[in-house]
């Protein structure tokens, strides 16, 4: 356990301060046991180390460990709870639980054996608490983390700070914070920017090779993330990346399941469920008619990437404008709230408001005649009406 805490003390003194992710104080951090799942990249072990450095002095209360350490190999975590228990431990930070076999059962038996134990563990997106073999959804306070907002990200790369704005704020008055921000940046430069390299806070840190290491990210979240958490083996990981190249060189579309189950060489039943696990695991985007009970079988009636840098890295050829302005819309927007297909116009958000997204240009003539319908306008900095910046939606988290 030495060399744990070692590790710890290394960790702590090599992470920055300079910028924090607002989720952070979101987090209620005197509850018992807390999750922070997201998706690969966003973050979740960098916010775990800031928190600690922020609020604890290095001691043998408290500890951050990786699951995936080569110690847990031979080491039951529940052993080594009760190890720094004894020693004086109170706060337990646990990074990448799903890399550790029976992470939900051990989960379970420190909450119940440690009462006076706090424990924050974080792991992937694909992560699910309540279906686990060890139900925690009583027991676990749980966060999703996404990767930056346009809003965060024009903080980490401008030091400009703004407030994050309701969906009905930006409704009501999208012209008036538009003017606000336009008059101390150029929105639309960075916008672009931001669609290309600014969702991954690792952009800063590889700016030349940033779209090769989001190729690695995705590959480890197929071979790795997925396959500790769901019935998939390595011929599943060959398919689930066929099934991803070949949505490479479409999405966003309107999928014809049985087509393409034809042309991958997939089962329509295993299709559908592999779709499900991408979209679980934050590389894809799956829109659904409905948002209420959707199931596992479940055709999605649109598919698009997870963000719109992984539209550059993996669509190839396909970042045609139209494209990563839709991808940018449900990424942002989704996050708080309700999203669904809509015959008329692109998205039904919160089963009220239509929106139908485009180029400055567009016109009203498909959302004629429907009630609370609204534009979401790229290469604009205003808003006027019912007409809105697409940019400003990236400051709903």
């Amino acid at each position: 356990m030495e060399k744990l805490f070692l590790k710890h003390r290394q960790k702590i003194a090599i992470t920055p301060l300079t910028f924090i992710r607002s989720l952070m104080d979101e987090i209620h951090w005197n509850d018992r046991l807390i999750g922070i799942k997201g998706g690969r990249g966003v973050g979740k072990t960098t916010l775990l180390l800031q928190y600690i450095k922020k609020n604890f002095t290095p001691g043998k209360d408290n500890l951050y460990v990786s699951l995936d350490d080569v110690y847990f190999s031979g080491n039951s975590l529940t052993d080594f709870t009760e190890e720094f228990v004894m020693n004086g431990g109170k706060y337990l930070f646990l990074d990448e639980v799903h890399r550790y076999d029976k992470w939900s059962q051990s989960l379970k038996n420190i909450y119940d054996d440690y009462p006076d134990l706090k424990v924050v563990f974080t792991g992937s997106s694909v992560l699910d608490i309540i279906q686990s073999k060890a139900d925690l959804s009583r027991r676990a306070i749980v966060y999703k983390m996404k990767g930056l907002s346009f809003r965060e990200y024009l903080l980490l790369t401008n030091k400009l700070k703004w407030s994050e704005f309701s969906l009905n704020e930006i409704l009501e008055n999208h012209e008036l914070i538009s003017m606000e921000i336009a008059a101390k940046i150029k929105p639309v430069k960075e916008f672009k920017e931001y669609l290309k390299t600014g969702y991954y806070p690792f952009f800063q840190e590889y700016p030349e090779t940033y779209h090769q290491r989001l190729e690695q990210v995705i590959s480890l979240v197929l071979e790795n993330d997925i396959t500790a958490l769901k019935p998939v083996n390595l011929e599943g990981v060959k398919k689930l990346k066929q099934l991803l190249y070949v949505l490479s060189t479409s999405v966003p579309f309107k999928p014809n399941i049985s087509k393409l189950a034809e042309k991958t060489g997939i089962s329509r039943n295993s299709l559908v469920q592999y779709l499900h696990y991408l979209d679980e695991a934050e590389v894809l985007n799956l829109l659904f008619r409905d948002t209420a009970g959707i199931s596992l079988l479940q055709k999605p009636e649109k598919i698009y990437f997870e963000n719109p840098n992984l539209a550059y890295t993996l669509g190839y050829n396909n970042t045609e404008p139209g494209n990563l302005r839709e991808t940018f819309f449900i990424n942002q927007v989704a996050v708080k709230n309700q999203i669904s297909y809509t015959e008329k116009g692109d998205f039904k958000v919160n089963d009220r408001y239509v929106f139908e997204v485009g180029g400055k240009n567009k016109s009203q003539s498909q959302l004629k005649n429907i009630d609370n319908a609204w534009l979401a306008l790229d290469d604009i900095e205003y808003g006027f009406q019912n007409k809105i910046p697409l940019w400003l939606f990236g400051f709903l988290y």
